[in-house]
């Protein structure tokens, strides 16, 4: 089993966006830089990055000297990662279910993507049991109350109803009391908060980056009807609107940075 069942319709999600995908990662690159830099990882040792979409963050692991394995749950996204950089070992694969041996690997990360798993619990319990005694966890995520959730805020009426027991946020990831009950039990934590701006010409630009690479903006919009889709654009363009100056839209966007060892 590659995908958890309960997992197939967010991996069709996450996957939608193929290589377009890359061109969200580029708009968070100072973050996943930060995360990366540091969990410093050292040449010849092995990184796994969890959730890797198209391998932004497996590629500056790898640009370290890293041996890198990058997995994600859609397989769109890892068939453009393996195009971007045949060199990395990429591969269909669950966070909640991880298909590694236990301490396997000296360094994993997962940068804006195990946040989003519909179980967190056993997302934290893996991230744990692949990583060895004395190895390092770096996890960016997006916290509560801030412009992503915002974003998320904005699409929702065009969503699906939730199921009845709908999975909790993902931006519980965002609160340090959150990880800790996550993860503490099996790291030592320590944690560094930064903004990532979105820089782009106008909303109608932010629109197009998404709805082309964003797994949930293009599967949102495409689920619409035409008349429901205009509207879905309209707000969307208009939030990002709000942040927008002379020079276009700069959209601050805060995150934390966890950094873990392994006890």
């Amino acid at each position: 089993m590659i995908v958890r069942p309960h997992n197939e319709k967010a991996a069709a999600t996450w996957g939608s966006g193929g290589a377009a995908y890359d061109r969200v990662s580029e708009t968070i690159a100072d973050a996943i830089h930060h995360a990366v830099a540091r969990v410093a990882p050292k040449p010849g040792e092995t990184c796994l990055d969890v959730a890797t979409g198209t391998g932004w963050t497996a590629r500056r692991l790898a640009a370290r000297g890293a041996q890198v394995t990058g997995i994600d749950i859609g397989q769109g996204v890892i068939d453009a990662a393996k195009q971007l950089a045949p060199e990395i070992d990429f591969r269909v694969g669950d966070a909640e279910q991880l298909n590694f041996a236990d301490r396997h690997f000296d360094v994993v990360t997962s940068t804006f993507g195990v946040m989003f798993v519909a179980r967190p619990e056993d997302a934290a319990r893996e991230l744990a049991r692949v990583c060895r005694k004395g190895g390092r966890l770096a996890l960016c995520t997006w916290p509560p109350g801030d412009t992503i959730e915002g974003l998320f805020k904005v699409m929702r009426p065009y969503m699906p109803p939730p199921p009845a027991n709908p999975p909790p946020s993902p931006f519980e990831w965002g609160k340090l009391e959150r990880v800790r009950e996550l993860l503490g039990d099996a790291f030592d934590l320590k944690f560094e908060t930064g903004v990532t701006t979105l820089r782009l010409p106008s909303g109608k630009a932010a629109w197009n980056v998404f709805v082309e690479g964003y797994g949930p903006t293009k599967t949102v919009a495409a689920a619409c009807e035409p008349e429901r889709r205009k509207e879905l654009e309209r707000d969307f363009i208009a939030y990002h609107e709000t942040f927008a100056g002379d020079l276009g839209v700069a959209m601050p966007r805060q995150y934390l940075v966890t950094i873990g060892v392994r006890r």
